[in-house]
């Protein structure tokens, strides 16, 4: 399991070894020094459209900032055992996700599953460059895009423009477990 202090510390490595100052990276991020200097010391945890952000700047996959390893390959099988939870548990933002993906390199998509636990205090939009996909395992969400609202039960699924702001609830006193797919624009 992946801790989110972790993280910060991983992005901080790769901007170092990239010669980056906060401030240049934090530029070509689209970010605050502040926020990132956050990010880095494990005061803030990012979102996962802000990771891939950060890994798009740093000129990297999203997998090398969750991974030491480098690999190379045409095909990855990541066994359910294998997968490595980030928790987010105590961030505003108060889901776990798990990447799926494993240590394919290069990949055009970002899918994971995501657990949003019920009675969540923050309600935290989000908004990034791309596409996103929800499929609901368990569960129901109340989805909220561009002002429309939508419940979306087990078995559903929203496809949408990121670049809109978006977030989504649990509805009811069960946790919603989903697929997330991040086509993120390269």
């Amino acid at each position: 399991m992946i801790k989110e202090e972790q993280i910060g510390g991983r992005i901080k490595k790769l901007r170092i070894e990239r010669m980056l100052t906060q401030e240049a990276l934090a530029q070509e991020a689209g970010l605050t020094k502040g926020y990132l200097s956050k990010i880095e010391n494990s005061e803030n945890s990012p979102p996962v459209s802000t990771l891939l952000t950060l890994a798009k700047a740093l000129g990297v996959d999203i997998n090398d900032i969750f991974s030491e390893e480098a690999t190379t390959t045409s095909i990855t099988h990541t066994h359910k055992t294998e997968r490595q939870t980030v928790a987010r548990s105590g961030s505003v933002f108060g889901y776990s996700y798990e990447p799926l993906a494993g240590k394919f390199p290069n990949r055009h998509m970002e899918p994971y599953i995501v657990v949003f636990p019920p009675h969540l205090e923050g309600k935290t939009s989000f908004q990034h460059k791309g596409e996103e996909l929800l499929y609901v395992l368990e569960g129901t969400m109340k989805f909220l895009y561009e002002g429309k609202e939508f419940i979306v039960e087990e078995g559903d699924c929203v496809y949408f423009d990121a670049s809109v702001p978006h977030y989504g609830i649990c509805e009811g006193q069960k946790a919603v477990k989903c697929i997330m797919v991040i086509y993120p624009e390269k």
